[in-house]
């Protein structure tokens, strides 16, 4: 009992420490340092995981927190309706951030716009804001109430590079799936009546939403590949032309 309490105050310990760290404005890099603190809280469930045997039913019951929205919405929201215009206006450039997906963005209007965006772009169509906007009716995205001369105008409106927009839109992505990640571990956690290998699962599979987004980030943020340079090609050069052939040359040539 008294190992099982101590795992529980360790894992419940980096979990907040995850939670800090994704909300800790002052961070230079924050992907960064919130991945290097994932995978400490990784590390203590795995070794959570080596002192307690798995045992059958390992599923915890403890109900899951709500996913929390950005704590700015309206910088969020801003930025995902430049990505929108941008893309329509720059529709090449979509084909190069398959990395952001809809679930990224944070309204379900911006993301069911993205859908129609990158459906149009892998169709080879012809993309403009009148096209996005219709087959977001089709869709069925302005049911909401938005406004189609809303929507237009939005997408009217590009400024800056699609792959900036992008990146900044799976940041807020993965740092948003950070913290339901440590809301739903810290959840875990408190609950007396789950055992520690319950803690190991329920755990294990929080953070693995962590990596599916780490893995998009790492595909959008990679540097590309240093072009080899090809050699150039070799001159072939003759021998040099003494003096004494020149000569024989020219008295040939007065013969």
């Amino acid at each position: 009992m008294v190992g099982a309490e101590r795992a529980r105050r360790r894992l419940l310990t980096a979990a907040e420490s995850l939670m800090h760290t994704v909300h800790d404005s002052s961070l230079p890099l924050p992907v960064q340092t919130v991945l290097t603190e994932a995978d400490a809280l990784a590390t203590v469930v795995d070794d959570i995981a080596n002192r307690f045997p798995p045992r059958s039913g390992v599923l915890p019951r403890t109900a899951v927190p709500p996913s929390v929205r950005t704590p700015d919405p309206t910088e969020a929201v801003a930025e995902e309706q430049l990505l929108l215009a941008t893309a329509t206006a720059r529709p090449a450039d979509i084909e190069s951030i398959r990395w952001l997906i809809p679930a990224d963005l944070t309204l379900p209007l911006h993301a069911g716009l993205w859908q129609c965006l990158t459906a149009l772009a892998r169709r080879n169509e012809p993309v403009d804001p009148v096209t996005v906007l219709w087959g977001a009716q089709q869709r069925g995205l302005l049911d909401d109430g938005s406004e189609p001369g809303d929507v237009l105008r939005m997408l009217a409106e590009p400024a800056g590079f699609v792959e900036h927009w992008a990146e900044r839109a799976l940041q807020r992505s993965l740092l948003a799936t950070a913290e339901h990640t440590a809301r739903r571990i810290e959840a875990y956690a408190d609950d007396p009546a789950n055992t520690p290998f319950q803690l190991v699962v329920g755990a294990r599979r929080a953070l693995a939403d962590i990596d599916a987004v780490r893995t998009r980030w790492q595909n959008a943020t990679q540097a590309a590949p240093p072009q080899q340079q090809r050699p150039a090609p070799a001159i072939r050069v003759g021998p040099p032309i003494t003096t004494a052939a020149h000569a024989a040359r020219s008295t040939r040539a007065t013969r």
